[in-house]
């Protein structure tokens, strides 16, 4: 690598930043997913999810709570190593997105050839409480937290373990060729709302 940064051999499968040790068969968000064992407790369906990837792709989804495991790489930091502030939308936008595929939503159907729904974020208030660095394993959270006609809100956390680095609230407006939709009622269902 030309970065100048000297490279160090990951941790052993099972090993978290702090050097703890997994057992055979455990899998901790906090610690390093491993591509052979789901994060659900479901068993896997020939081993692939629904789109068929493997199903720690996606995360798990677990009482209306979406939790994504995130590795911190060296393009997500500044020049210190500490998670550039920017990284942290990236790693919500995926949260959101595989939620919502969890959740039964196919987004390329939904807002198929641009004439269906699509969300736009319109604000996001964001508290950033302590910095993640290289390396680390997050683990982003991602609920519904209101549904109403055409917008609803997502609330947000990252987490390094059980310590929380990041909150955000999140209102998403849905749109249809560029103007406010109503959320359809399965959808709105499917989100945690009521019809």
């Amino acid at each position: 690598m030309s970065n100048g940064r000297a490279v160090t051999p990951s941790p052993l499968v099972g090993e978290g930043r702090e050097g703890g040790t997994g057992t055979e068969g455990e899998t901790e968000l906090s610690g390093d997913p491993r591509p052979d064992t789901p994060l659900s407790n479901s068993p896997p369906q020939g081993g692939r999810g629904q789109d068929g990837a493997p199903p720690h792709l996606s995360g798990a989804l677990d009482h209306g709570t979406h939790r994504l495991p995130v590795r911190v790489y060296y393009e997500d930091t500044d020049w210190s190593g500490v998670v550039y502030h920017a990284s942290y939308l990236r790693f919500m936008e995926r949260g959101r997105t595989d939620f919502l595929r969890l959740a039964g939503v196919d987004q390329s159907t939904l807002h198929a050839q641009g004439e269906g729904i699509v969300f736009a974020v319109r604000r996001m208030t964001i508290d950033y409480l302590k910095p993640a660095r290289m390396d680390d394993v997050l683990t982003v959270e991602t609920r519904t937290e209101e549904v109403r006609g055409a917008s609803l809100v997502i609330a947000q956390r990252v987490l390094r373990g059980d310590e929380v680095l990041v909150t955000a609230d999140v209102r998403v407006a849905a749109l249809a060729n560029g103007r406010p939709a109503r959320i359809p009622d399965d959808l709105r269902r499917v989100l945690g709302g009521t019809p």
